[in-house]
């Protein structure tokens, strides 16, 4: 995959998309138990011209969050790490993963969506008393 376009033609015959933004697609991935996660995949640049694509999914309010627990969590990763953005204009706490497009085919697009959506939903139980908000 080169393209935004070849990730929106590959996902739109996937998943109902409920947004379609020329730069944002978002759509609910079924996780397990009748569960959903919201999936969230933008476009990204860097200083060089390089383009990424962000595959990222909200798990709760970062109000109450230990930033430490947070950062620990980040380093035994292997896949996603948490990071912090707005949601209806509160900071939330995301769980993303960036991938280059020059590294990008749909094989590994659908992996990194089926290993980030239930991670996220597990956390977001944590931190929600077992809650399905996002």
């Amino acid at each position: 995959m080169r393209s935004f376009e070849e990730v929106r033609s590959h996902l739109s015959g996937k998943h109902k998309l409920k947004t379609n933004d020329p730069y944002l697609l978002s759509f609910d991935l079924e996780v397990r138990d009748g569960r959903h996660q919201g999936i969230y995949l933008v476009e990204l640049e860097d200083e060089a011209g390089r383009r990424y694509l962000r595959v990222s999914t909200p798990i709760g309010p970062l109000a109450g969050m230990d930033a430490k627990r947070c950062l620990r969590f980040n380093w035994e990763q292997r896949t996603g790490f948490l990071a912090v953005s707005d949601l209806d204009g509160a900071p939330y706490l995301h769980l993303c993963e960036n991938r280059p497009y020059a590294l990008l085919d749909s094989g590994e697009l659908d992996r990194v969506i089926a290993e980030i959506g239930p991670l996220a939903d597990e956390l977001e139980q944590a931190i929600t008393a077992a809650g399905d908000a996002y």
